[in-house]
């Protein structure tokens, strides 16, 4: 190969490098994908949409009448509540709904059948801790304070029911099932302890005593994480 074949390669072979560079530099850059939410910039605010079982313990008493019992009706009621996250495992929740309860007698006064009906407004307030370690299942345990108010009461053998507003103490154990970072599935119960004081007149006669509902709240929906 003579000096002028191989000074023609070298112009070819560069080239060959020029238009390829030519080429690549006009092809589009790749766009990298957008990174998941870090946990760090999530959003603190979660709620909740769900249907509860509230289901009473049937106890109490009327003072002055040895025997005397009381029993409550059970409801199943639509419930929602909203939840702050201050950390990823530390989180406040506020549950929100309205039921009655419908009271009768029993033990020694269980003639009196029906005795009233009220409504309650059972706001309650839980500090929660939210286990994060185990992928899409996240259960937690809570504890807090609820404040009911009866409302819209009325008498039925009883003349006039007169339950009073009330605070009570309340556990809390349940789990979320995380479908993706904003939807999942929710299971909750919560135990009240719950025992208001009640005036009713019943025959003319007033009275009084204590009825002691200490509800279960048994609750399943969804969760929406914002």
């Amino acid at each position: 190969m003579t000096s002028n074949d191989i000074a023609r390669a070298i112009v070819a072979a560069a080239a060959l490098v020029a238009v390829s560079t030519a080429e690549a530099a006009d092809l589009p850059t790749p766009q990298a994908k957008a990174p998941i939410r870090a946990v760090a910039n999530r959003s603190p605010w979660q709620m909740r949409l769900r249907a509860l079982g509230v289901v009473t313990t049937d106890s109490g008493r009327v003072d002055g009448l040895p025997g005397s019992d009381l029993s409550f009706s059970d409801t199943i009621i639509p419930e929602f509540d909203i939840s702050y996250f201050f950390t990823e495992n530390i989180a406040a929740e506020l549950i929100l709904g309205t039921t009655y309860a419908k009271v009768h007698g029993g033990g020694s006064i269980s003639a009196l059948g029906e005795i009233g009906k009220t409504w309650l407004l059972p706001p309650t307030l839980t500090l929660q801790y939210h286990f994060t370690e185990l992928g899409a299942f996240r259960p937690y345990v809570g504890a807090g304070v609820n404040y009911t108010v009866f409302y819209n009461q009325s008498g039925k053998t009883a003349r006039s029911l007169d339950v009073k507003n009330t605070f009570g103490v309340a556990l809390q154990a349940g789990f979320d099932y995380m479908i993706d970072d904003h939807w999942g599935m929710n299971f909750d119960a919560k135990k009240i302890f719950l025992r208001p004081d009640f005036d009713a007149n019943v025959g003319g006669a007033g009275v009084s005593g204590k009825a002691k509902l200490d509800p279960w709240l048994l609750g399943a929906g969804v969760t929406y994480r914002f």
